[in-house]
């Protein structure tokens, strides 16, 4: 089932939440949205689902135009946050909820409900009542109850985020295995870029109610289309600099703009972004090397697990850098507050400010 959102706008009283969204779904996909709280990712969920009715706009399935079907009719399953099992009932009752109330016959339900405890791996404890469970096992007992209905549709609101961080690691793997075994178009709703890059097939970040950039994570993380997706995507160092003949120039080190082909010579200011694992330390500069690093003193070392984080002050600067080495590659320099090292970037994305786009 493909999903088709055209034009769509939402708001709540002076509140804009969605503004003229446009969002294809294909067949099959596993897509995410991502953004900050109040950027219109939850009610367009919700819109899509049939629980919101937009303002203006559209929204069909396979062709069909389902902009005024109710929600229960659209074949849509809703996964939400706080799971919302009914407490008196037990795992078993939860399940066929929509089942008994679609009038299924009771061979039916059982067979139906003893199948989806065992692709949740529940099977066992469908006598037992929400209060009993587990946080993720509860999270699953609400799949499942999704799931028995047969939507055609699966959407999730924020299905992992009452869940502490080992267990959201455990199910959001679980979930992208169940996806590729039942194959249904689902979407989710998530604010944790870690958990949208390791789930989804494509990537859709918002922002004030329209869509910044669409994408595979690949390709969100490594080429982002506007300065708030690179910052929203993980720690930055952002600095003002200069673009000049095709380079940009960070505390004087001349950085090649990706796309330009140096022929606008006019000095223009710029945001430069640096994210802190393409930085690197050296003690010295190579002969060669001395133009692309900067000089700055070591101002905190503090390892944390894999990486360490290492902040620096370049000389003259007012503003720390961080770095974040490999915790191997740290232990091998040594690294004590107050030295002098050399930071060289690897990677840079220049932003000019009097454009929304990477030149």
């Amino acid at each position: 089932m493909s999903i088709h959102v055209r034009d769509v706008s939402k708001a709540f009283g002076s509140f804009r939440a969605l503004d003229r969204v446009s969002l294809d779904v294909p067949d099959g996909a596993l897509l995410a949205l991502l953004g900050p709280s109040g950027s219109g990712k939850t009610t367009l969920l919700r819109v899509i689902a049939g629980l919101e009715h937009p303002d203006a706009g559209t929204i069909t399935e396979d062709g069909a135009d389902v902009t005024e079907r109710h929600a229960r009719s659209r074949g849509v399953g809703f996964v939400f946050q706080h799971y919302a099992l009914f407490r008196h009932m037990t795992v078993f009752e939860n399940v066929a909820f929509g089942l008994r109330i679609r009038h299924v016959p009771r061979p039916e339900v059982t067979r139906r409900v003893e199948e989806l405890l065992r692709l949740v791996r529940l099977e066992g404890l469908g006598g037992r009542r929400p209060a009993q469970l587990s946080g993720g096992q509860r999270q699953r007992v609400a799949l499942a109850r999704a799931l028995a209905i047969r939507p055609r549709i699966l959407l999730l609101d924020e299905p992992f985020g009452a869940l502490d961080a080992k267990v959201r690691v455990e199910l959001r793997q679980w979930l992208r295995r169940l996806h590729d075994e039942i194959g249904m178009t689902s979407v989710f709703v998530t604010h944790d870029q870690e958990e949208a890059f390791e789930l989804a097939d494509e990537v859709v970040v918002m922002n004030h109610g329209r869509i910044e950039q669409r994408g595979t994570p690949a390709e969100v993380f490594d080429r982002p289309a506007t300065p708030f997706v690179m910052d929203f995507l993980g720690t930055v160092n952002l600095f003002h600099g200069r673009v000049e003949n095709g380079r940009a120039f960070w505390h004087g080190i001349p950085i090649p703009v990706d796309g330009s082909d140096g022929t606008d010579a006019r000095p223009r200011p710029a945001r430069v972004y640096l994210r802190p694992h393409e930085l690197d330390i050296s003690r010295t500069a190579s002969p060669s090397g001395a133009e692309s690093s900067l000089a700055a003193e070591v101002v905190r070392v503090a390892p944390a697990g894999s990486v360490t984080r290492v902040a620096c002050r370049p000389c003259g600067a007012d503003a720390d850098v961080q770095v974040d080495l490999p915790a191997e590659r740290a232990r091998d320099l040594g690294l004590r507050p107050g030295e002098m090292v050399r930071v060289t970037p690897r990677t840079a994305r220049v932003f000019p400010v009097d454009h929304d786009y990477v030149i």
